[in-house]
């Protein structure tokens, strides 16, 4: 699918990427295109799925999230059912914020954030161990986001 993208759509997602609420007349000056064409373009690559949604970035901070952690998770025991248990889990605990299965020793990364230290421990203590597939649970706290969310090289 990717080699169906040409210079300008390759532009378009780099641009859209950064500010996802540039008007069709803003990109177009970007792209050099007609405000129309461009129109057309972005609109292919939201149908063809290769721009998935848009969402506003809120500052954690400001929301009382003060502690950003990666955590973790290695599973005791591995079948369907607690996979599928522990996404549920990790679904509806309101501090997870991303979730991905991994190869090499953990078997699940979360991203989380925390209102406080106490909050990150509330989360591991009381949340993920009690977890009956969960055999280890390991956080490494976000000191400082150096590059955050970086535009995919399209």
């Amino acid at each position: 699918m990717p080699d169906r993208l040409d210079a300008l759509d390759r532009a378009l997602l780099t641009y859209l990427q950064r500010n996802s609420r540039l008007t069709t007349a803003e990109l177009s000056d970007r792209v050099h295109l007609s405000a129309s064409q461009c129109a057309r373009r972005r609109q292919r690559l939201e149908d063809e799925g290769y721009i998935t949604g848009y969402r506003a970035v809120v500052d954690a901070l400001k929301i009382g999230a003060s502690v950003e952690a990666f955590v973790q998770v290695t599973m005791a025991a591995h079948s369907r059912e607690n996979a599928q248990d522990f996404v549920r889990l990790a679904e509806r605990t309101q501090a997870v914020v991303s979730v991905w299965t991994l190869t090499g020793e953990a078997d699940y990364m979360l991203r989380v954030f925390c209102a406080g230290l106490s909050g990150l421990n509330d989360l591991v203590q009381q949340v993920l161990l009690p977890h009956p597939a969960v055999a280890r649970v390991q956080s490494q706290i976000v000191m400082e986001r150096l590059k955050d969310n970086a535009p995919i090289a399209p």
